[in-house]
């Protein structure tokens, strides 16, 4: 809103915005909507990150109990998802034998089994045990 005089000294107010002050906040607009958009996407980012940090390792537990009830002839390398309950999350295990010099024999009844949960193939999380078959 703008204040003006008449020449004859009496006041005019004019309802509305000059031209000035419609340039200068589309300016102040133009700067700060990127930084908002910017911080409001790297929150949800965050989110999503912190959500499989969460998740990632109680579904790598779950994986792995399940591993330790099988006998462990019914126990191979496979992968699969957790279904509909947890979209976008993959999981592999992987079984190798345990090589080592100062276990000697007991090396060969042992085992290295890896859980890996993945999300979207960006974010990882592994665990990994020992199991000794005699």
């Amino acid at each position: 809103m703008t204040i003006g005089f008449y020449k004859n000294g009496s006041r005019r107010i004019s309802n509305g915005f000059t031209l000035l002050e419609i340039i200068v906040s589309i300016s102040i607009i133009a700067v700060v909507l990127p930084a908002i958009y910017r911080m409001h996407f790297q929150t949800i980012s965050t989110n999503q990150v912190a959500r499989f940090h969460v998740i990632a390792p109680l579904l790598a537990q779950k994986r792995m109990a399940l591993i330790e009830r099988t006998s462990f002839a019914d126990v191979a390398n496979e992968s699969g998802d957790f279904g509909d309950n947890f979209p976008g999350f993959t999981w592999s295990v992987s079984i190798s034998d345990v090589e080592s010099e100062i276990l000697g024999n007991v090396a060969n009844d042992l085992k290295k089994i890896d859980v890996t949960v993945s999300f979207n193939d960006e974010l990882t999380y592994s665990i990994r045990t020992y199991r000794l078959i005699r």
